[in-house]
């Protein structure tokens, strides 16, 4: 799935969600004539029935190239306020690998004019909620606002993108909040701990093999001068993208953006010229031994960036393999052997590359043989044979719904927005994408299965418990 947001305070991960049960989906008795509904699926929908989403947005550029996105929404007098930035782990190197990510803390440590304790006491004294997140292509900052308070937090995110003051005793202190944020996220945490070695087997030249929270030696030796660099060279205005959605008037809004940020200047952002991961053509494997209760592995395959026309049935096929009990996976692995936990598949698709994953968490005291035997044949017989229609049909319906459900609030419809203009350029791609899922068939399921999950192509990453000692 392209960059949809599952957001943990302070780092953004897409990964799919593995708590299944073994319980089987309940079955009703089918009286004489009716015909059959795959699980999940919205009924009477059709996939090729034309489904449209459409947003009224007022876009704009100031001079000083900051992107705004506008939308009304007058169903309550609330605010969501969205300033993000086009860097994350992607424009790291050795060294400073989690910049990004630390930069994105102290930008809550006060500026010039709003202080750190200025900055927390002005947010909650008004009745306004606000986080960030980093991940491998962004940063992004939000707050959900009363409509009064619009000017105050446009102070607010003006003061901290033009004059961060980067105290040295704000980020010592920050150092271990980051630190013990790796212990609680990686170190001690086994999907942390797969993920991370699974982007770092995938990709050895792109900076996308940098874990986005940072290395924790490198997290010990960040200093103010390297974040200096960071925040001057990517905090500018023509580096940003800011979305307001809620209760307010565009003309007025409009205005006030060109007062507060048209005084920011325009400065020149570096090219990005990364090198580019060679598509692999030989397997890989690595192993993690810790101290875990049961094994869990992920079979890996390198993907389509966001955009490419294979990102579309690859997501699809993802969702087809590993989404929900009643996918291929959960119904072989979970339920009829009953060796596995859980099961889950998903294609993640970033600026540069993407992932197409499939994970497995095995009951304790169980190796991977058996069931990594059937993951290994549900590939081939994803490449080798078509997905039924009723599949896809279920897996189209999936999708609209999570995209649907994303758009329910003023925050959803901002972010929704925020990412599809960060990372593919236009925010309309989130209306456009719809179209292009229907249009997705069984052959071009099958296409993208041959094209990028063949044996060659795969990693295996695997993390098992300590050997007991005798």
């Amino acid at each position: 799935m392209k960059q949809k947001l599952l957001l943990i305070v302070g780092l953004c991960f897409s990964l799919s969600a593995t708590g299944q049960t073994l319980t089987p989906p309940m079955q009703t008795p089918k009286t004489l004539g009716e015909e059959k509904e795959p699980v999940g699926a919205i009924k009477g929908w059709a996939p090729q029935a034309p489904v449209k989403l459409s947003l009224p947005v007022t876009k704009f550029t100031l001079k000083n190239g900051l992107t705004v996105l506008l939308h009304e929404d007058h169903a309550v007098p609330m605010i969501s306020y969205h300033t993000w930035y086009r860097v994350g782990s992607r424009d790291e190197y050795p060294g400073v690998t989690g910049a990004a990510h630390m930069l994105e803390h102290m930008m809550f440590k006060g500026a010039k004019k709003y202080d750190g304790k200025a900055f927390d006491r002005v947010i909650h004294e008004n009745g306004i909620t606000n986080n960030a997140f980093t991940s491998n292509d962004y940063t992004g900052f939000y707050e959900n606002l009363p409509s009064s308070k619009l000017e105050l937090v446009m102070d607010l995110e003006v003061d901290r993108m033009s004059s961060l003051l980067l105290n040295p005793a704000d980020l010592k202190s920050e150092k271990e909040v980051v630190a013990e944020e790796r212990r609680w996220r990686v170190d001690n945490n086994p999907m942390g701990l797969l993920r991370e070695l699974m982007m770092g087997t995938l990709f050895k030249v792109h900076p996308y093999k940098w874990p986005v929270i940072g290395h924790m030696t490198d997290i010990a030796q960040y200093d103010v001068d390297k974040l200096r660099y960071f925040y001057n060279t990517y905090y500018v205005p023509n580096n940003a993208v800011l979305v307001i959605v809620g209760d307010f008037k565009t003309s007025k809004v409009k205005s006030m953006i060109e007062d507060y940020y048209g005084k920011l200047p325009f400065r020149e952002v570096p090219r990005r010229d990364y090198a580019m991961e060679k598509p692999q053509t030989v397997g890989r494997s690595a192993l993690l031994r810790k101290d875990v209760q049961n094994s869990s592995y992920v079979v890996a395959f390198q993907g389509p960036r966001i955009g490419d026309p294979d990102m579309y049935p690859l997501d699809l096929a993802a969702n087809i393999l590993g989404n929900g009990t009643s996918s291929r996976l959960h119904r072989k692995l979970v339920y009829n052997m009953q060796e596995a936990t859980s099961a889950y598949a998903y294609n993640y698709s970033m600026k540069d590359h993407g992932v197409f994953a499939i994970g497995v968490n095995l009951k304790p005291g169980l190796g991977k043989e058996r069931t990594l035997g059937v993951l290994f044949n549900e590939l081939y017989k994803l490449r080798s044979q078509k997905v039924t229609d009723k599949e896809l049909e279920k897996a189209k319906t999936q999708l609209l719904k999570d995209q649907v459900d994303s758009l329910k609030t003023m925050d959803g419809k901002a972010r929704a927005l925020a990412v599809n203009e960060i990372v593919t350029g236009s925010y309309e791609s989130l209306f456009s994408d719809l179209e292009k899922y229907q249009a997705v068939t069984v052959d071009d399921v099958q296409r993208v299965a041959a094209k990028y999950t063949q044996p060659g192509q795969r990693s295996i990453i695997t993390l098992e418990p300590k050997a007991k000692k005798e």
